[in-house]
């Protein structure tokens, strides 16, 4: 039997992330006592509210079928919640409940990119934002950014970037992996170069918008004349810890929230029933009912900040959202372990986790290959653990 897969799964790359969690548990199964900041999930649990109204919609019956766009209660809730939180004003037909904020980024690159048009990401991006638009036939344009800059594009290199053929402006805020967080002043002057080109339409992922040690979230669609041209994406997994929920949601202009439903509904269809309920009661309580959580994740920062400060060849910045510090590790390449020289970001992370034990992501997933991303989303005497071992793997390493 002849066993060949689509031209398309081969042009795609395996997640970083989920590859290197799978290198951690095989690991783990051996035995070996592996600290595992990889993936980005809170080690906190669903609060009891967002729980107990997924179990009375279970005992409701509320177990059938929804609209593929979501129920009139939680676009409803996502309504009020955009209005609240971000001076945002849709309508429910403007938004779209899928099965995690990832399907929400599939469906609007599919939904807006031909083959051969251009996705402008600055980097780091998430990893999955370069492997969707080459499921979309679109061309990943890199814009590069650095550690001096809080790893965040300045106007005159968005714009030239620019080209007609470019469709998508996709980016983060707070952005996964280097926690940077766009300003309002910062946002406005980008804005003020994307108002000049209509063909653009930009994707604003805000899923980690609850957790932002700043003081004010900017959402791109609130800058003047970008709402039409703004898709706004966001969800409960972050800022709620409701990961497996599995629930990401958008707000758009009418005619692209059309277009990703009918996408949608060639799909999966609606995400659980249950899971729209729970989420609801999320989206419907006081953004302060996580403030505890974000205290941890901004005393957590400060542990792996200044840890990791002190690790020789680390260069590290503040990042002011999410939860992840993105090292640049360029003062370990060429350094050698055993007669074998560090290379690049690919080989420090393996190099951690084979003889530190501490498991994170090479940044060339998120097309910056100088640096590494760990997850600070752990207790603090495991994170004070990595960083102590990491200190030392490093002592070992020779010029």
């Amino acid at each position: 039997m002849e066993q060949t897969t689509s031209a398309l799964l081969q042009r795609l790359s395996e997640s970083a992330t989920i590859a290197m969690a799978r290198k951690a548990r095989e690991l783990k199964d051996q035995g070996i006592d592996v600290i595992s900041l990889s993936l980005g999930e809170p080690d906190f649990d669903t609060p009891a509210e967002m729980k107990q109204a997924g179990i009375d919609a279970i005992h409701a019956n509320d177990t059938h079928y929804t609209p593929v766009p979501g129920t009139p209660q939680v676009r409803n809730a996502i309504v009020k919640k955009f209005k609240r939180d971000n001076g945002l004003e849709y309508t429910p037909d403007q938004v779209v409940v899928s099965t995690g904020a990832k399907q929400s980024l599939a469906n609007v690159v599919l939904s807006l990119v031909d083959p051969g048009d251009e996705v402008i990401l600055p980097a780091p991006y998430w990893v999955s934002y370069e492997e969707i638009v080459k499921v979309a036939g679109g061309i990943p344009v890199v814009i590069p950014t650095r550690i001096e800059d809080d790893y965040k594009i300045q106007p005159s290199e968005l714009e030239a970037a620019i080209t007609p053929k470019t469709r998508l402006l996709m980016y983060s805020s707070p952005c996964n992996p280097s926690g940077s967080v766009y300003t309002q002043e910062e946002t406005a002057a980008l804005a003020d170069v994307l108002r000049k080109h209509d063909r653009i339409i930009t994707v604003s992922d805000e899923i980690y918008e609850l957790i932002n040690f700043t003081e004010k979230h900017a959402s791109m669609a609130a800058q003047p004349g970008m709402w039409e041209r703004t898709v706004t994406v966001n969800g409960v997994s972050k800022g709620f810890a409701m990961t497996g929920w599995r629930l990401g949601y958008i707000g758009a202009p009418t005619w692209i929230a059309a277009a990703c439903t009918k996408i949608q509904g060639q799909f999966t269809s609606a995400p659980c029933s249950i899971t729209q309920a729970a989420a609801a009661a999320a989206l419907k309580a006081d953004p302060t009912l996580v403030s505890g959580m974000v205290d941890a994740f901004r005393r957590r920062r400060a542990l792996m900040v200044e840890g990791l400060s002190k690790v020789a060849g680390f260069k590290v910045n503040q990042p002011m959202g999410a939860f992840y510090v993105f090292p640049d590790v360029t003062g370990l390449f060429g350094k050698t372990f055993e007669g074998k020289a560090l290379q690049n970001a690919d080989d420090v992370a393996m190099f951690l986790l084979e003889e530190a034990q501490v498991a994170t992501v090479s940044g060339a997933a998120f097309g910056t290959p100088e640096c590494i991303r760990l997850s600070y989303a752990a207790a603090d005497d495991v994170l004070r653990e990595a960083i102590a071992r990491i200190e030392r793997a490093c002592g070992l390493l020779s010029d």
